[in-house]
């Protein structure tokens, strides 16, 4: 990953992790699915 990535680079990863299963355990994939809410509810404004 990129060491500054672009808001659409950073959710096609986190989408990546989620549909990969790539999350230590179950409170890492929540915290992954927030994340991912945030930026697109802060890229949508």
């Amino acid at each position: 990953m990129k060491k500054n990535p672009t808001a659409k680079e950073l959710l096609n990863e986190l989408e990546s992790r989620l549909s990969s299963g790539d999350y230590k355990d179950s409170v890492h994939q929540i915290k992954l699915m927030t994340t991912r809410e945030m930026i697109l509810e802060m890229i949508s404004k």
